[in-house]
This record gives C-alpha cells, structure tokens and sequence, in this order.
C-alpha cells in the first residue's frame, strides 16, 4: 500500500462559525498534512477576511469557481443543510473527497445520487459525526464485537436541548425544505450515530413527535422506540424545549451497563461501566479505556486525513453514514402515518425516501445532473 505524503489540498466552503471555531483548528492542528488552500463563502469579504487570518492564498464566493482554480483534494462543507448535496456533488465530479457537516442531506434519496458521484478508489464524501471517534466510544464498540460485555439488551439515548425562539430566526431553521426536520434532524442526529455505530443496523421504529413550545413548521420533540437487528430496545427522545441539557446514552448488556453523559462532547470522564451482579467488580479496571480522546472534530479529522492518505474510504461515509439518516426518515415517517415502520420499507417508492415529511422532493436539478 502506498501512503501519501504531500500535503491534502483543502478548500473550506462556509466560513461561520462553524469553520472557524471547529473545522479551521483541526486543519491548522495537522500540520503540513494540510494545506489550507482556499475559504468560499457567499460574503466574500468574510472568505476574504477569513482566508487571511489562516493563512489561504485564494478566496472565493462560489464553489464552481473555487474547483477550477484549486484543484483541492479535500473540500470541507460547512454551508447550511440545504446547499449540502449541490455542493458535494460539484466537488465529487471536480476529483476532491468531501467531509461535510451534519445533517449529511435533506433525504435519503438526495445521499443515494450523491453516492453515485463516488468512485470505488475514491473520492468520497464523509461526514461529521464526531462523537463515534472519542476513545471511550471506540473501547465500547471493540467491547461490543468481541461480545465481552454479553448481548446487547436495552439502551437509551436521549439529546434533551434547549433552543429558544430566538434561534429559530435564522431563515433557514425548523423548516422541512431548508433543514430537512426539527431536534431529531439537527441535534439528536449525533447522539443517534453513535448509537448506530456501537449496535449496528436497527429493523423497525415506531415513534410520535410533536410541536409544543415553538413556531417551527417541524417538530420541537420527538420519541421513538427502536428495535435492532442484534435483539435490542432503545429509547429515542430528542427535544429542542429541555431548560436543563443533556445528552445522555445508557446500555443494557448481560453483564454490564455502560452510560455517557454529556451536552456537546465527552471525554473518558463523562463515561461509566457498571458490572452486573453476577460479574467480578475487578472486571471493571479491564474494561477502561487505555487512552483519553474526546469526541471532537479534530479527532475525526485526523482520521478521516489518515484514510485518505492511505487511499481508503473513510469512517462515515457510504452506507455507514447513511444509517442515521434512513434512522431520522423511518421516525419522521412513523410519527406523521402513526404506524410502526420497518428499514426496509424506505425504498425509492416511499415518499419518506424522497422528503423527510414524505410531502415533496428535495432534489435539486444539480443532483440529478
């Protein structure tokens, strides 16, 4: 195998500030395995000013511009959820892999045709899921496959935020078009690939949702009970109207349950192993993790730059980062039809495939082209 050692060629498409409070650090943070090349953003004196202070050679106001001026390798998405899919697109067909932020699209059939822009040696397009990266996480799904834990039995998780009124004057929020869904769409979508990443793929959800204390035109709470393909029963609650916060996750094994609390990152401290009765409390000093990683963007960065340097297909993409998003369309679609849904109903012939409302498409001309 051989591994790449020149500088990944990175472009920033979106310079607020989830760019520069996350994605710019973590660039910055890998040293010359990056080369910041570029900052688009609609405003271009902000990609102006942006691209001065780190240090990028080129500016832009449109990412078509950007491709045939760069050439990056790597495009970093950091643009509102609706211009997502036109934007990875356009970068995929330029020759550059795409890590772009949550939620991936507004639909599942938006993340089919950007899959049919990937090639089978790349590029590909990732997304940021970063709390499955923590080391505390990793332990646990190593703990899971070798099955030292038992079987996977209940589990909870829980994104209990709070959003006031205020946060929904940004345009483009709590709106089905423009953001896909509501808490379950743009905050509990993490907590929720976590769990996905830790027990696997889930068979049927059944779920309510409604709008309680805000004016949105999605849901500002959602519960859902799940079941997965290992046997196991979670609980699924995520809310926008809880004053205090927390995002909580708990599992139920044979021989041990395991619990995370935090709001929006963890680290080893925020994490419990508690043996079953019938197992030696001893056991609890093995099943600590060796290292301390928080879940952060840069730790999934610095992976995902690990993958790409190899020329390997990286965490997150694929079918391992379409599962939550086909998780948020099966709860949408049993909480509006009031019926248990199963994964393999959302096909091309659902209309839940097409719109997480099931109402209207959300593919654009781009991704068709």
């Amino acid at each position: 195998m051989t591994v790449r050692t020149t500088p990944i060629r990175t472009a920033v498409v979106g310079a607020g500030g989830i760019a520069q409070g996350q994605h710019l650090p973590g660039l910055r943070g890998l040293g010359d395995r990056i080369e910041i090349a570029a900052i688009v953003d609609m405003d271009g004196n902000r990609a102006a000013e942006v691209a001065r202070e780190w240090g990028a050679p080129h500016s832009f106001t449109v990412v078509p511009d950007m491709l045939e001026t760069v050439q990056p390798d790597l495009v970093v998405v950091c643009t509102p959820p609706g211009s997502h899919t036109d934007a990875v697109i356009r970068s995929l067909d330029a020759g550059a892999s795409v890590w772009c932020e949550k939620p991936p699209t507004l639909s599942l059939a938006e993340y089919d045709a950007i899959l049919e822009h990937e090639r089978e040696d790349g590029p590909y397009a990732s997304y940021v899921f970063q709390h499955r990266f923590g080391s505390a996480a990793r332990t646990l799904r190593s703990q899971i496959a070798a099955g030292e834990l038992g079987q996977p039995l209940i589990g909870i998780c829980h994104t209990l935020w709070y959003r006031d009124a205020a946060y929904y004057d940004v345009a483009w929020r709590g709106k089905w078009e423009t953001e896909g869904g509501g808490p379950a769409m743009g905050h509990g979508i993490h907590q929720m690939d976590l769990l996905l990443s830790l027990l696997g793929d889930w068979t049927e959800i059944n779920a309510t949702m409604a709008t309680l204390g805000r004016d949105v035109e999605t849901e500002d709470v959602s519960f859902a009970h799940v079941t997965f393909e290992n046997g196991a029963i979670v609980s699924v609650v995520n809310s926008v109207l809880s004053p205090r916060e927390t995002s909580y996750l708990r599992f139920d094994f044979a021989d041990a349950t395991v619990e995370v609390e935090h709001l929006y990152g963890y680290d080893n401290s925020h994490w419990k192993w508690t043996p079953a009765p019938h197992v030696n409390p001893d056991t609890v000093s093995s099943w600590a993790p060796t290292q301390n990683l928080a879940s952060s963007h840069a730790v999934q960065l610095e992976e995902l730059v690990s993958s790409l340097e190899r020329g390997e297909r990286p965490a997150a993409s694929g079918h391992d980062g379409r599962r939550v998003l086909e998780l948020v369309a099966g709860l949408y679609q049993s909480a509006i039809t009031g019926r248990r849904v199963r994964r393999n109903q959302l096909t091309r012939d659902n209309p839940f495939y097409w719109s997480m409302n099931g109402e209207h498409s959300t593919i654009g001309e781009t991704a068709n082209a």
